[in-house]
């Protein structure tokens, strides 16, 4: 499959919703899990942290994504890695979808 072809599958994966964040899991195990998310503008996830590796990928739209404290603008079709333990947040500058993948 072409980038262009996975990309479009994710982004009809996952449907906005005004004010909200949806989620759908697509895969989850014993070694970590593949989230697909959905942010309306101006949705965030607070900081917080976590023990594992997650790997952000942008499938559509901008965010904000704060990691240690520094503030990083991930683009659709850019990839982010967030190292464990480090606390990270974001938000949605305008309507975005990320693949989120979390390595245990």
């Amino acid at each position: 499959m072409s980038e262009t072809i996975i990309k479009e599958v994710l982004i009809d994966a996952i449907n906005y919703q005004n004010g909200s964040i949806v989620s759908k899991q697509i895969i989850k195990n014993s070694n970590g899990n593949i989230t697909l998310f959905a942010f309306d503008k101006d949705e965030s996830l607070t900081e917080h942290t976590s023990p594992y590796e997650a790997v952000v990928y942008l499938v559509d739209g901008e965010m904000e994504i704060k990691i240690g404290g520094n503030p990083y603008t991930v683009k659709a079709g850019e990839i982010l890695v967030m190292p464990p333990n480090i606390p990270h947040g974001l938000k949605a500058t305008g309507k975005s979808k990320m693949l989120l993948t979390m390595i245990k």
